[in-house]
């Protein structure tokens, strides 16, 4: 015998196979997949999110919501609620039409939209984080928990940058570099926090829509400009309370008696001298290293920017200065000896208002992810049954894509390339599968005539009320409203 005391036979589990995504898992009864996205209920594979169809009507029109979190009358606006991707399902790989392709009619137009869970293996985010402080340099590896998942970029006006993912980083190196990539990647897109450490750089916590955190310090604003705009900025608002303002700025520090604000409003000059990489006049590169101090400079004490003061340039005993970072977060007031040294002092009343207007003027750090992915593939085939007509038809903007909802922009050029802000989609947009790849939502929405022009699948489109009536090819858990009589 086997060892059963009782001589009961044992049976073996029984198990249905997914075809959701390549990985093709074997589901149990009662269980989930390895996405955490379908699951075997009865002998059925089932999506285990509810379709997310959005309600455009709130606040006149200017947000959008899941539509399941409002109740529905049974009532359709037209152009008010919109079939989204998310909850939807996928067909992969597309040899068989997308899981809705949804018709409406708006303003006696017919459109038809169709929503697929599109798996992307050539994805990745782009990263804007807000700051003066320095985070790294470009081109240095970023990383999550020891694994390379992509790398600072060039830095733009007030803010640095990161591109994360990408295949390499998802299928070109080891299985613990692409399954961190992968999850690095799903948890930005979904608007969750993540630590990344820059080689030889910061710590950065970032979360779309929320301050970046540096080295443990949350970030509260970025700058108003360069030391020069600052000084562009506000010159003639500083001219007659103090003798010299400095501005000091990783990328270009301003010194206010040389630049050409001051001289087009007469400032005298002060015989000021600074250490760094003269551009034009009042306008310094490489004052010192990059760095967490003053205006994303390494600098803590603004003085060792300094050279000596000329007095037949005009330096005289008693000639007083402003120093002030690109923020306002840091500033000082200082006022020259009988030996032309700088010695600080409290900062009088009459600048307090200086500063304060620098740090008004700043707008507050945030993070922003932007979802970058190739729509191309297969599938295109969920749509029409020739796949090049589709690519044709959005370059020539006769088709919209949208990414849950959320319009995305479409680069120019060859194939289906896009992106989009993470912040205006539903929540727990995105997925993944284990290949490992990310699950987005997305959706191509055109008139039904050019639909039928691109040899799509007309014979599979559907109304809107009956897709949110008796929902899709995964059951009645896809149903974006419950039926007659269900609580």
């Amino acid at each position: 015998m086997s060892g059963d005391t009782d001589g009961a036979r044992r049976t073996r589990e029984e198990k249905i196979r997914c075809d959701a995504c390549p990985v093709m898992c074997y589901i149990a009864e009662g269980k989930i997949g390895a996405c955490d996205r379908y699951a075997n209920q009865g002998g059925r594979i089932i999506r285990c999110d509810p379709l997310t169809v959005l309600d455009k009507t709130i606040s006149d029109g200017k947000e959008i919501r899941p539509f399941l979190k409002s109740e529905w009358d049974g009532r359709l606006a037209g152009d008010d609620l919109f079939v989204t991707a998310v909850g939807s399902g996928t067909t992969y790989p597309d040899y068989k039409p997308a899981p809705f392709l949804v018709s409406r009619e708006v303003d006696g137009a017919e459109f038809v939209t169709v929503v697929t869970e599109a798996i992307f293996s050539y994805c990745g985010v782009k990263v804007k984080i807000d700051t003066d402080r320095h985070l790294g340099h470009e081109g240095a590896v970023v990383r999550h928990l020891g694994e390379a998942v992509g790398v600072m970029i060039t830095s733009e006006y007030g803010s640095q940058m990161m591109s994360l993912g990408g295949v390499d980083h998802l299928t070109g190196g080891s299985k613990t570099e692409g399954r961190v990539t992968c999850d690095v990647l799903m948890r930005l897109c979904n608007c969750e926090l993540v630590e990344l450490s820059v080689e030889d750089g910061a710590t950065v916590g970032v979360q779309a829509g929320q301050p970046p955190i540096v080295d443990g310090q949350r970030e509260e604003r970025m700058r108003v400009g360069c030391g020069s705009a600052t000084i562009g900025m506000f010159a003639s608002q500083w001219k007659e309370l103090v003798d010299e303002v400095v501005v000091v700025d990783d990328h270009i520090t301003g010194v206010v008696s040389e630049h050409q604000a001051g001289k087009v409003i007469d400032w005298p000059s002060t015989g000021i001298r600074i250490k760094g990489r003269r551009s034009t006049p009042g306008r310094y590169f490489q004052v010192a290293q990059p760095g967490l101090g003053w205006g994303g400079t390494d600098v803590q004490d603004p003085l060792t920017i300094l050279g000596e003061w000329l007095p037949k340039k005009g330096a005289h005993a008693g000639l007083n200065m402003l120093m002030v970072s690109t923020t306002g977060e840091q500033y000082g007031y200082y006022v020259l000896n009988e030996e032309l040294v700088p010695i600080e002092q409290p900062l009088p009343e009459t600048l307090k208002g200086a500063v304060d207007l620098i740090a008004e003027n700043c707008e507050p750090a945030l993070c922003t992810v932007m979802f970058m992915g190739g729509a191309g593939g297969s599938l295109r085939s969920g749509v029409t049954r020739n796949p090049v007509r589709l690519t044709r038809s959005v370059q020539d903007r006769r088709t919209k894509v949208t990414i849950g909802g959320a319009e995305a922009f479409v680069w120019p050029g060859g194939g289906i390339t896009l992106m989009a802000d993470v912040t205006q989609m539903p929540d727990n947009a995105f997925g993944y599968v284990p290949t490992p790849a990310i699950v987005a939502p997305l959706e191509f929405t055109t008139l039904r005539a050019e639909f039928r022009s691109l040899g799509g699948h007309d014979a599979s489109v559907r109304e809107i009320r009956d897709v949110l009536e008796n929902g899709g090819e995964y059951g009645n858990q896809v149903r974006a409203v419950p039926p007659v009589g269900d609580v």
